[in-house]
């Protein structure tokens, strides 16, 4: 008998832009309560979803999509921690949330999605960058975790820290290729997750 494990698609991580606007308003939407609740830090109801996912394409910071056989199923956030010098460079402190639809996690999209968002906040002059969950959330706990992150806990809620080197020329080189390609994804293959969500 074959090993089905043989067949498991491997995660790709990419930029979202907003030709991706769509694919991130179905993503959303296919969130169960439970896992909303934990990536926004509480109840949030439809309409509000709408309202976040509509303003997140545009707000400040950089958004990040793990794909599986090219759909939207797990997607990262960095966001500033306050303000930055410009719309580029985030500043010393920055918050990485993430979320990742439940039938497709254990696949590694998580930690895809962390790679990522921390060598992009590296790149953006991010020196702390911490991820927010409730206590009770295990599995963004061991994410951090393995990332090597420092761990408190204040209550309901865990706070996980990074501390992250500076960028350095290969570093924003490599990033800025990424990026390209990234982009060129985004507007050359943008009806993959419009089939596959619908």
């Amino acid at each position: 008998m074959a090993d089905s494990r043989q067949s498991d698609p491997s995660p790709f991580v990419r930029r979202l832009w907003l030709s991706d606007r769509q694919a991130v308003l179905d993503y959303f939407g296919r969130l169960d309560a439970e896992t909303r609740a934990n990536r926004f830090m509480g109840q949030v109801s439809e309409a509000g979803i709408r309202t976040y996912a509509d303003q997140a394409m545009a707000a400040r910071g950089v958004m990040f999509g793990a794909f599986l056989d090219g759909s939207l199923r797990g997607l990262g956030e960095l966001r500033p921690g306050g303000p930055g010098s410009s719309s580029y460079f985030l500043g010393p402190v920055a918050e990485a949330a993430f979320a990742v639809e439940r039938p497709f996690r254990r696949k590694g999209l998580g930690a895809a999605l962390f790679a990522r968002i921390t060598q992009a906040a590296r790149n953006r002059g991010v020196s702390d960058l911490h991820v927010r969950c409730f206590a009770r959330n295990g599995p963004m706990i061991r994410l951090a975790a393995r990332q090597g992150a420092s761990l408190s806990r204040d209550g309901l809620e865990a706070d996980g820290s990074l501390h992250l080197d500076r960028a350095t020329p290969l570093s924003l080189w490599y990033e800025s290729i990424a990026e390209a390609f990234d982009f060129t994804l985004s507007v050359t293959l943008p009806q993959s997750d419009k089939q596959d969500a619908a």
